[in-house]
């Protein structure tokens, strides 16, 4: 099964180091909303939107790269990194797969190093995270997905 991911992370690469793991093993192409390899994602069975929440939300290129790339009734997955509660933030790209008549699989989400706003002046919040139980914990959600589960 062909899968693609398209990402944004910035900060700490903590949605990078969760992505990576769920590529191992797997056939996916990670592609950065920013500076994509390709945007043509007909070829792929599985299609996953990945962020970090940003107040509250996913990054606002992601949830445009699908609008503008996310071709119609292909199988879909969100992933996220979040400092504190994890909240509705996979709502707008959600919203946006719907629209495509996606079918929605799941997601995944797990807690990420955060140094925002007041965090920057502790050292931050979530430090060591994500951990390596919570990348084994998106490698098996992406393993269930590409198996069919």
């Amino acid at each position: 099964m062909k899968a693609a991911i398209c990402y944004y992370s910035h900060h700490h690469g903590n949605t990078l180091k969760v992505v990576r793991a769920m590529a191992q093993g797997n056939d996916v192409d990670l592609i950065d909303v920013l500076n994509p390899s390709k945007t043509d994602l007909q070829g792929y069975d599985l299609i996953g939107f990945a962020s970090g929440i940003y107040g509250f939300a996913f990054h606002p290129s992601v949830v445009e790269f699908a609008k503008a790339h996310l071709p119609e009734g292909k199988r879909v997955f969100f992933v996220y990194t979040y400092a504190g509660a994890k909240g509705t933030g996979t709502k707008a790209a959600a919203a946006v797969a719907r629209e495509k008549h996606a079918v929605i699989l799941g997601e995944f989400g797990c807690r990420g190093y955060n140094t925002f706003g007041p965090f920057k002046l502790i050292g931050g919040s979530g430090k060591g995270l994500p951990s390596e139980a919570d990348l084994q914990r998106a490698k098996a959600f992406m393993d269930g997905i590409c198996a069919g589960r």
